[in-house]
């Protein structure tokens, strides 16, 4: 089922970040939402969440779902173990040898079954943010939010976890929203790139993405072309 944000109006004191804003999110496809600081990005993502409430609107099509998070830092508790960090959100769904099972799979799958038993501060910052990637996906949800992931990465390490993202998201397909200021990571992620202004947040274009997933790269001429078309709109 779709997420649909049907009219939604937010104020924070005489800040309108959203008036009468509507928007379609597709069943297990993953919709980039690009646009600049300030525009109602993440403020969508609590909407979406429940973390906050429209004074007039609704968001339907989440219902009973879980929702899955991924933010711009790691979140990864410092006094508990990359396994232990995962195998905490894993409890209230599944016996101890499920979840110890889970956690594995995942943890091998972000490369990181090596590191099991290490803490945060004992990891690389990519480290911390794959270990925080396998969270995301070991926690059973239909809904996966995602703030600006890879926003303090360099290039290599943005470029290494978008395929790990790609990986990881066609093993276990969910309902994604990306948000993101990063064209490029738009285009290698998004199925429809969504492009606000604002605030109030505004739609400019939802275009779908002309490139199969599997074989989106930055070299694409499709992927090129649409890279320019998006520069216009946010220029």
């Amino acid at each position: 089922m779709p997420i649909q944000c049907s009219g939604l109006s937010l104020s924070f004191k005489d800040l309108t970040v959203f008036d009468n804003f509507s928007l379609e999110i597709p069943d297990r496809h993953v919709t980039a939402v690009l646009g600049p600081s300030g525009c109602g990005k993440t403020t969508l993502l609590n909407l979406i969440s429940g973390l906050l409430n429209p004074a007039v609107g609704n968001v339907s099509g989440v219902g009973d779902e879980r929702i899955s998070y991924l933010f711009q830092e790691p979140r990864l508790l410092p006094w508990k173990s990359v396994r232990k960090n995962i195998e905490l959100v894993l409890g209230p769904f599944m016996q101890p040898k499920e979840a110890s099972e889970r956690c594995s799979k995942f943890l091998e799958m972000v490369g990181l079954s090596r590191f099991t038993d290490y803490y945060p501060h004992e990891l690389s910052g990519g480290m911390r943010q794959r270990a925080a990637v396998a969270r995301a996906f070991a926690y059973p949800a239909g809904v996966m939010l995602m703030d600006e992931p890879f926003q303090a990465l360099d290039l290599h390490l943005k470029l290494s976890l978008i395929e790990l993202f790609e990986k990881l998201w066609s093993h276990d397909r969910r309902t994604a929203v990306f948000v993101t200021h990063d064209i490029q990571e738009a285009l290698l992620l998004g199925d429809t790139i969504v492009v606000l202004y604002g605030p109030p947040a505004e739609i400019q274009a939802a275009i779908p993405n002309p490139v199969l997933r599997e074989q989106r790269s930055l070299k694409e001429h499709a992927t090129l072309e649409l890279e320019q078309q998006l520069y216009s709109l946010l220029a």
